[in-house]
């Protein structure tokens, strides 16, 4: 009997040997395979040494319980910082920065042997600061406004410069914002104010110069126009005019002590005769001087 049960234990023994180590080489067979996830990259650690050697995407060996692989984020990733700076003319500036990055594979154990994982807070975000800094001190605040392309353009060459170096690959580099003083932006509105004025002005006086320039062309227009009638206006005229419109009657005129009112055209009839000599026109012919006697002078001669 006791010999059936040192049997059974012996066999439950070696059942529960076998079965640990099965587990064991299934833990092991397991741990020999790894799996870089896409976009990544993978460092290998042999003993906490790095290898040059990176690992792509996808399934690799490794030796179980001797190497480590690290995965290290090869896609763009995005960094925002703000900044405080000075300009050339000693304005305070505030800005906001924000860049897209990505860490190249082939450099992938570089930066994770010098640098680590947290690259962003190591190298990013101090390069970042100080090329801000180096740029803006350039400038005054006036042109950080007007210039703003080319100072981010200057910004994003000096920033690629400090971080290339450490494997980092610069994609994307913006200015979010320029933000100044309370003080400096009241002194902008004023300034714009005075300027919008100014400019009013100077359109109100080119309308006062093109208004008084249209009045003065009139009036030389209508004394042009006068001139030239005036210099039509001739004896002949007047002579014509009044034979036109003479109805064959003598005009009766009576008054205190005048006693006559002489009418005499034969002087300007002569002249314009005198001018139209060699013409074939017919010579007008008027009475040459007509006497009226009022109805007082007539009955005191009779």
């Amino acid at each position: 009997m006791a010999e059936t049960i040192d049997v059974t234990k012996r066999k439950t023994g070696r059942l529960i040997g076998g079965i640990i180590a099965a587990a064991v080489v299934v833990i092991v067979a397991l741990s020999a395979f790894t799996t870089v996830d896409a976009g990544h990259s993978g460092v290998v650690l042999t003993f906490g040494e790095v290898s040059p050697v990176v690992l792509g995407e996808g399934l690799h060996v490794k030796i179980p319980f001797i190497q480590q692989v690290i995965q290290i984020d090869n896609r763009v990733l995005k960094a925002e910082v703000d900044c405080s700076s000075a300009s050339k003319d000693l304005q305070t500036v505030s800005s906001t920065i924000a860049l897209n990055y990505r860490v190249r594979n082939e450099a992938s154990a570089k930066i994770y042997k010098e640098v680590g994982p947290a690259y962003e807070s190591v190298i990013i975000n101090p390069a970042i600061q100080e090329c801000v800094k180096a740029v803006t001190a350039k400038y005054t605040a006036e042109q950080l406004i007007t210039d703003r392309q080319i100072i981010s353009d200057q910004m994003k060459e000096l920033l690629n410069e400090k971080i290339s170096g450490y494997g980092l690959e610069l994609q994307i580099f913006n200015i979010i914002s320029f933000e100044f003083t309370a003080e400096y932006n009241a002194a902008i509105e004023a300034k714009q104010t005075a300027q919008q004025n100014a400019l009013k002005a100077e359109q109100d006086l080119q309308r006062i110069k093109v208004e008084a320039e249209q009045t003065v062309a009139k009036a030389e227009a209508e004394a042009e126009a006068y001139r030239l009638k005036s210099e039509q206006i001739t004896p002949q005229m007047i002579a014509m005019e009044y034979i036109d419109k003479w109805d064959g009657k003598l005009p009766a005129v009576a008054g205190g002590d005048s006693s006559s009112m002489l009418i005499d055209i034969s002087d300007i009839i002569k002249e314009m005769e005198a001018k139209d000599s060699s013409s074939a026109a017919p010579r007008v012919s008027a009475p040459a001087a007509q006497t009226v006697v009022s109805e007082e002078s007539a009955e005191g001669e009779e």
